[in-house]
């Protein structure tokens, strides 16, 4: 079995959602709805979407629970314990009681006109295109990531998804 690089694994980035920073979550939405990703006839759906500023530059990435945390009422962001207490604690937000349906839809079509870039997340690391396959599940594994951005001279040419490593490694292991 032949040992694969970065670029023999990606993704080529015009196969890959991104989007510009000036997005909002309503569109960075509509992005993740209307991608779906084919490799070797297995098909999913894009868990990340890149975010680069006007000059073609890597700013950062969003993830669906990114979108999802941005969209929430105020009252639930906080941690875990924080938002049981205030769940369960009327006197926390006396308006808890009257929290409706209607009221959680509104909130979310005005949080979904937010700029993406106010929750996304800074690219921690990449990989080059040449850098063969135990550099990129060092990085993966190292980060706590499930995408990498891969450089090739500087520039973001695609990604490697921890899926598509996974994949390749359960070839050779099996």
């Amino acid at each position: 079995m032949e040992i694969k690089t970065a670029g023999e694994l990606m993704i080529a980035l015009d196969k890959y959602p991104h989007i510009s920073y000036r997005y909002t979550l309503r569109q960075a939405i509509a992005e993740f709805q209307k991608w779906e990703i084919e490799i070797q006839g297995r098909r999913s759906l894009p868990r990340v979407v890149l975010i680069f500023d006007d000059s073609n530059q890597l700013m950062g990435m969003v993830r669906r629970r990114d979108i999802l945390r941005g969209l929430e009422p105020t009252f639930l962001s906080g941690t875990r314990s924080e938002i049981s207490r205030k769940l369960f604690d009327v006197k926390v937000d006396p308006n808890i009681a009257e929290f409706s349906y209607e009221k959680f839809l509104k909130h979310m079509k005005d949080h979904a006109e937010r700029p993406v870039e106010e929750i996304m997340l800074p690219i921690i690391t990449t990989v080059d295109y040449k850098d063969h396959i135990m550099k990129v599940i060092s990085e993966l594994v190292g980060q706590n990531v499930s995408l990498l951005p891969v450089l090739k001279d500087g520039i973001v040419v695609g990604v490697v998804r921890s899926v598509d490593v996974f994949q390749e490694i359960s070839r050779y292991l099996l």
